[in-house]
Order: structure tokens, then sequence, then C-alpha cells
């Protein structure tokens, strides 16, 4: 049996790419159960982000399989061959640590992808699409991660895309968004980033606009706020200039016509539209109006890349982390004790108690 990961990132494929391939958290179930069945792999773990659509398996074939388990997450003929990184033993195992410990992820250190892989665990887990290598490789993966961010700096100052999402506003504004309204669409995890980080930039004026308005009400409340029905959220956008929107949606929520009627109210002053969320939830073709200037995840590389200079030097830690704990899950997985292992790292190896393996 071999253990390998195929997947599609922010680094190999851009959004529009993604977003054609992402699977919403509450169809993780159900697409595993398919890839697991048609790729006739013994266990899988599918992860779905805003950077990444990852396939973890087992299986004792893979060459040929691959392909075909893409075109399962996917309802378009769209090639995307020269997107795809395939990954095998070691390497794979080595990959899967790199990323729960958000040194794969585009804001190097960041934490949410830990929560991310940890829910896609547990949702194959309790679907039984995993078994006693893929239970032992992500325990290891999240343990890791909480090993790293105890053990290294990586994490010191690490943001979250919703919060780049705001720095990038603040950089289109020159840093004073005091005068300014935001509307944040989408009260999720992303959503409440923006508006934490939002509180601390002394924007003027934020509203929250969420399917579940008791959620928009509970997050605008938190930050003195206010909450707006999903339904209004056009009428809001006559009085924002900024929105950034991460609602996880499965289908556009702000169409070019719909905008394009707002904007006589607006007298002229633009509007800047961040689209953090993957599928997108604003049409591209919305920068085509005047005075409209559209941002998608993938424009928030180049303030990352700056943010990420402060913790490079934590990395070098990081990687020995990982090529010991990935030399000794091998070492397990092929039966062979593991050799020239420094104590320290023996020492703080975490014991699997309660796991099941």
């Amino acid at each position: 049996m071999k253990i390998f990961v195929a997947g599609l990132s922010y680094k190999t494929t851009p959004v529009e790419v993604r977003e054609k391939f992402a699977v919403h958290p509450s169809r993780l179930q159900c697409y595993g159960c398919r890839l697991k069945l048609r790729g006739n792999l013994s266990e899988v773990v599918l992860v779905s982000t805003c950077n990444r659509v990852e396939i973890y398996g087992v299986s004792p074939w893979i060459h040929g399989t691959v392909h075909r388990l893409f075109q399962e997450l996917s309802h378009t003929d769209y090639d995307f061959t020269p997107h795809l990184y395939v990954k095998e033993g070691e390497a794979a195992v080595k990959h899967l640590f790199a990323v729960a410990s958000g040194l794969d992820s585009m804001i190097l250190g960041e934490t949410q992808i830990t929560g991310q892989i940890k829910n896609a665990y547990l949702v194959a887990k309790e679907s039984r699409l995993t078994g006693p290598i893929t239970n032992r490789l992500f325990q290891t993966a999240l343990q890791i991660g909480k090993e790293i961010r105890t053990h290294t700096s990586i994490g010191r100052g690490a943001t979250s895309v919703g919060s780049v999402a705001v720095e990038l506003a603040e950089k289109i504004f020159d840093r004073d968004l005091s005068a300014k309204t935001v509307m944040i669409l989408g009260a999720g995890k992303m959503g409440e980033a923006c508006v934490r980080h939002l509180a601390k930039s002394g924007a003027r004026s934020v509203l929250v606009a969420n399917r579940s308005l008791e959620r928009a009400e509970a997050l605008a409340a938190e930050f003195g706020g206010r909450a707006l029905s999903f339904e209004g959220r056009m009428n809001a956008l006559v009085e924002a200039d900024i929105v950034v929107s991460s609602t996880g949606s499965t289908t556009t929520v702000l169409h070019k016509d719909e905008i394009a009627a707002i904007l006589p109210q607006r007298k002229n002053r633009p509007l800047v539209l961040i689209d953090i969320a993957v599928p997108r939830d604003i049409a591209a073709d919305v920068n085509e109006l005047d005075n409209v200037y559209l941002y998608n995840i993938d424009h928030l590389e180049s303030i990352v890349s700056e943010n990420s200079k402060l913790r490079e030097q934590e990395v070098v830690k990081c990687q020995e982390i990982i090529s010991h704990r990935t030399e000794a899950l091998m070492a397990r997985f092929n039966h062979r004790p593991t050799q020239n292992r420094p104590a320290a790292v023996r020492e703080t190896e975490p014991v699997l108690a309660g796991c099941e393996a």
C-alpha cells in the first residue's frame, strides 16, 4: 500500500481554477465516499480550503488514479493537469506535516489551516474513510502543528486571510480607514478576523451582513458595528467604501448588473471589493464598472510576502522538527527502528494516548 497526496494549491493554481474543485465543508463526507469507492482507495481524507484542494489516500496503485479522482471533484472538462502535484510516501508525509504547521500556507505560520486539517480528518474518520495509516498520519500532523507553535516562533505575528484583506484595504486608502465604511459579507471565521482587524484599525463604521441575522448581530455587537440581513446587502452597498466578502456560498452573491444599479446613488465614490472566498463571491466582470475595484484572494500574496519575512528565520527549526517526525513515522509504517534521532526530539514526541492507530 502506498500513501500519497494529490492536490491543487495557491502555489500552482489560480483561484479561477481552484474554485472549480472546491468542496464545501458540508460535502466533504459525500465527496470523500465517492473518491474512496471510485478510486479504489483503502483510506482517504479530502481537504478543501480557500488556498488548496488535496486528496490524501492509501492505495496499492496510484498511477492513472489521481486524474480520475480530481475529475470526481469537478463538474467541468477543464484540464487541471498542468496545475496538479502528486507526492508519494515520505514526501507525502512531510507535505502534510508542513501544511498542518502553516509552513505551506500563503500566510507563513497561520493557524487557521490546523483547524481545517483537523475538521477534514474528523469528517473522514467519522465517515469510516480512514484507517491505520491515515489515522496515524493525521494525528501526528496535528500534534506536530501544536509542537511547532510551542517550540518555535513561527506563529508570532501571523495573521489570517481575513486580516490581510483588511491590510490591503488600508494600503489602498493610505492606512486611514477612520472615515471609511466597511461592509463584511459573511460572519464566519474569516469575516470575524476582518471585523477584529477593522476594530484595531479604527474604521469609522463596520456593517456585517450574513445569511443568519443572529450571527451577524452577535459579531456586530461585539465590535460596535451594525448588523444587516443578507437581503439588505445591496442597499448597504450605497454607503460602503470597502466590501470584504467571504460567505462560503457555492454561487455568486454580487453580480455586475446589481452593482451597476446602485452606482448612480454613490455619486462617483470609489468602491473597493475584496473577495477572499473560494469559490469566489463576486463576479469577475464587476471590474469593468467605473470606480469599482475588485481584488481576489490571489491578490493578497504581495502583502503576505512582506509579512512573512519576519518569521522566515523560524522555518529552519520547523523543518528540522518535521524531518525528524517524518523519519519516525515512516519507520513505524515500514516496521524498522529509527536511527540517529536527536534525544531532544525523542523526549518531546507526544504519546498517542487515547488515539486510534
